[in-house]
């Protein structure tokens, strides 16, 4: 017995043997397209050979071939059963080996049930002989393309099914580079040392090439290679044979395809074409020719294309052979990672020619793939230093040159310089710049920070509680640890991370395909939950209307006093009498007046939700060594607080400041007043902050009445309205009962609702203790990003059902970062809530997770429609 026998195991020889006993051996030949007539699956196909089954039944041209069963491959060994198979490839071509006019080779694979990595390569240019060779050569115009090629061929038989060591042979190639004498180097060691020579007769070499294959197969390290991957040792391969139709170059070759541009997502063949004979699978999409070179076009390839795409209902790609200008078909699959563009696009392309319905190509596109459409990412190629790793606040990635101030970032961004703002922290003094950088990075805060929330409104990517961060204005650097970086040095930047690199990186340009917006049209048909904006300027309104905001769930009127406006609230605040605060009130009054009217007329007759002010005070005073002059530090350090978060804001701030909150509503009501004189009518809702008090509630409440009372009599308007409050305090959801006898609508406020509940600092807590948290598995998410649904959830269920009880028709909602959160959009969804508001820029990818949430509801785990 050989050694070649031997690997081929007990298998190979008994089955050799028995098909050439007891069966005809073109009985165990099953030519593509036959396999599932004769019952035939995967197991015994091959994935290849199940493939090409689909193939034909979809009437798309193949390779001419057949397939050796898993169970009978060993007979392929015989001669028999390779004669056999030779005739039967020959038949199904149209051609013979041998004929100069239309010449024929046969090519050898194997296949497995699935997938798999480690198996055999193909043995392709199986029939060629020493003097049919020059023809050949003659034919297809290029000799390396076989000799190539058949070098290869004759080298794995020569070791694996005919005894010449592998070592003799690898001696003997490295003197021969050019692949003609290789041939001829191969054929001569083989007829030296091998157990017989090389023969001529092409159902000898085909046998031959089978046993070489499975010994490959069967070899040790082929067998550790199945148990890397859990796949069972003995595991049987399926044998291809292929017709490998000869022609010139000019006219052939072969190639890979995808079906749809990663670019742009439509369907478009994309890859390359490569002249000469296929040794095994194309090489890498380099190198090649653009298939827009094909003979013949790429007609029949793109019909081949989107056939597949209907019938696996994916973006595919496939091997293709080209003969005499035609395309035949080596291989089909669905893309494991298609592009997303891709991915989206014939989503929209299958419900709209009927493949599948409206709400399965809604169900394919997830919502986190919305939000990666919509925001640039860095494209890593391994080799980057990262800086420092951060809290992932604003999703997208940038590139620019630091700055460590407000001032700084707005004078380089004036000369078009693209900036990104490094800070231990932000204040609302240093918004300009923060807009007017590309990013943002700070070294403090979590995603619920105030860096985090002003930047995900203005839709830049923003790293938050940078750990080993420090900030040396002075000096003019930031050290990242041990690394020194210095203003003006370049960064590159990505919020859905949280990760920061040195240098420039180079960054994917966002933009997602019409399809997107498309499919997003759908999504609103079958969502019930609204989805509104947190919006605070007529600016974010475009953008988020844009966006298929439905309207804004918060105006957080506290952010209209940043930056330049920033001294009017300051002046309410320090004002040393009544007459200074009235003084600035009245100028605050006709602030609130411009940027409401601006605000209202971009909402339109849509909803709109304005939180009156709630300023924590550390945010709107001025820092130690900044106030105007000696007696202004002295009320302002008589206001400083130890926990501001937890101090005088909201409405405790109103209550103390009566007149307040009557001037802000008095600017808003006589705003919407001017604005219904021009035809568009907003559905306006007051909310009023931080209460914990149903009397509080009240006391606020008189107030915002008395102000409609005061514009209804200056205008002869009566505003309509909704006053409502912001549950954001565990009391205010233990209460909500009576809360809601003075409330038309509650909005829940989750970031301080979540902070309060958990006694939990949103803008220290991050960084210090949820990491650990999560790493030791205490949280699975940071209750900031994601709703706690045992706590924070509860409260907010107890409160639905108080709040109900009391007033059915009341309105819910949510206006917390967590009403961008798919998982916390469906808990809310589950709730019955009314609405979710979110920051701009996350607008779509709510309403796509609110539509997720109600087919899940409506869909059982089988996929059919309860």
């Amino acid at each position: 017995m050989s050694v070649t026998d031997r690997e081929a195991g007990p298998l190979a020889q008994s089955a050799a043997g028995s098909a050439a006993g007891s069966a005809a051996p073109g009985r165990i030949l099953v030519p593509y397209g036959q396999g599932r007539i004769r019952g035939l699956d995967a197991d015994e196909l091959g994935a290849h050979g199940a493939a090409m089954d689909r193939l034909v039944a979809l009437g798309l041209p193949v390779v001419p071939g057949l397939t050796v069963p898993a169970g009978a491959a060993a007979s392929l060994c015989g001669t028999d059963t390779a004669e056999a198979a030779v005739e039967l490839v020959e038949q199904l071509s149209g051609r013979h080996i041998g004929d100069p006019a239309r010449p024929l080779l046969l090519r050898l694979s194997a296949s497995a049930p699935t997938e798999i990595a480690g198996l055999p390569p193909d043995l392709a240019c199986l029939g060629v002989t020493p003097a049919g060779a020059d023809d050949l050569c003659a034919v297809i115009g290029r000799a390396d393309a076989l000799y190539d090629v058949w070098a290869t061929t004759v080298r794995m038989i020569a070791e694996y099914a005919l005894d010449v060591p592998g070592a003799v042979l690898d001696d003997a190639l490295l003197d021969t580079p050019g692949p003609q004498e290789r041939v001829a180097a191969l054929l001569s060691l083989v007829a030296e040392h091998g157990s017989r020579p090389f023969p001529d007769d092409p159902a000898q070499q085909l046998a031959l090439a089978a046993r070489a294959l499975l010994a490959r197969w069967d070899s040790p390290r082929a067998r550790r290679s199945r148990r890397s991957q859990r796949l069972p040792a003995e595991l049987a391969v399926a044998l291809h044979v292929q017709a490998l139709r000869i022609g010139p170059a000019d006219h052939s070759g072969y190639g890979t395809a995808v079906s749809r541009d990663p670019e742009t997502g439509r369907l478009s063949p994309q890859g390359f074409f490569f002249r000469g004979v296929r040794r095994s699978a194309p090489p890498p999409h380099t190198g090649g020719e653009p298939l827009d070179r094909l003979a013949g076009g790429t007609a029949l390839l793109e019909h081949s294309l989107l056939t597949l795409e209907r019938h696996l209902r994916a973006p595919v790609s496939v091997d293709f052979e080209v003969r005499d200008d035609e395309i035949s078909l080596l291989a089909a699959s669905a893309q494991l990672r298609p592009p997303l563009r891709a991915s989206v696009c014939l989503a929209a392309d299958l419900a709209r020619d009927g493949a599948i319905g409206r709400d399965e190509a809604v169900r394919r596109i997830t919502p986190a793939q919305v939000q990666e459409l919509l925001h640039p990412q860095l494209r890593l190629t391994g080799g980057e230093e990262l800086l420092v790793k951060g809290l992932p606040a604003s999703p997208g990635a940038a590139t620019g040159a630091v700055v460590l101030s407000s001032e700084r970032a707005l004078e380089l961004a004036a000369d078009g310089t693209q900036v990104v703002l490094v800070a231990a922290e932000t204040t609302p003094a240093d918004v300009p710049g923060m807009l007017a950088s590309v990013a943002v990075l700070t070294g403090s805060g979590g995603i619920a920070s105030h860096a985090a929330v002003v930047a995900r409104g203005a839709g830049k990517p923003a790293v938050c509680g940078a750990e080993g961060l420090r900030v040396d204005v002075a000096a003019g650097t930031v050290r990242f640890g041990e690394r020194v970086v210095r203003e003006g040095d370049p960064v590159s930047l990505d919020g859905r991370t949280g990760a920061v690199y040195a240098g420039t990186l180079s960054v994917s340009v966002a933009g997602p395909p019409p399809e997107l917006s498309t499919l997003l049209e759908w999504a609103d048909g079958t969502r019930r939950l609204g989805v509104r904006v947190n919006a605070d300027t007529a600016a974010e309104v475009d953008t988020a209307l844009a966006l298929g905001a439905e309207g804004v769930g918060l105006c957080r009127t506290e952010h209209q006093f940043l930056g330049e406006r920033l001294p009017l609230i300051r002046r309410v605040l320090l004002a040393a009498d009544p007459a200074a605060r009235d003084e600035a009130l009245s100028a605050l009054e006709r602030a609130q007046h411009e940027d409401f009217s601006a605000l209202l007329a971009a909402v339109g007759s849509r909803p709109v939700t304005v939180r009156l002010l709630d300023a924590p005070l550390h945010e709107f005073l001025p820092a130690p060594g900044q106030a105007l002059d000696a007696a202004e530090e002295h009320r302002a350090a008589a206001l400083r607080e130890a926990n501001p978060m937890l101090g005088l804001r909201g409405v405790r701030l109103a209550l103390l400041h009566e007149r307040l909150y009557p001037a802000q509503a008095e600017a808003l009501f006589t705003a919407w007043a001017e604005i219904a004189a021009t035809g568009f009518r907003p559905e306006l809702e007051v909310m009023i902050p931080l209460v914990s008090l149903p009397e509080e509630l009240a006391a606020a409440a008189a107030y915002v009445r008395g102000a409609a009372d005061a514009v209804a009599a200056r205008t002869g308007v009566e505003v309509p309205y909704r006053l409502g409050t912001m549950i954001e305090t565990p009391r205010a959801a233990l209460l909500a009962g009576e809360l809601a006898e003075h409330a038309e609508f509650f909005s829940f406020g989750t970031n301080d609702l979540t902070q309060l509940t958990y006694g939990f600092s949103r803008d220290d807590v991050e960084r210090q203790v949820l990491a650990n948290y999560q790493e030791r598995g205490f949280l699975t998410a940071s209750p900031f990003a994601r709703l706690d649904p045992h706590g924070v959830g509860a409260l907010i269920a107890l409160a639905v059902e108080r709040a109900r009880e009391v007033r059915p028709g009341i309105k819910l909602g949510v206006c917390g970062e967590h009403g961008g959160d798919p998982e916390s959009i469906a808990f809310c969804d589950g709730l019955g809530l009314d609405y979710v508001s979110c920051s701009a820029h996350r607008v779509p990818v709510a309403r796509m997770a609110a539509a997720h949430s109600a087919l899940r509801e409506r869909y059982d785990d089988s996929g059919s429609a309860r």
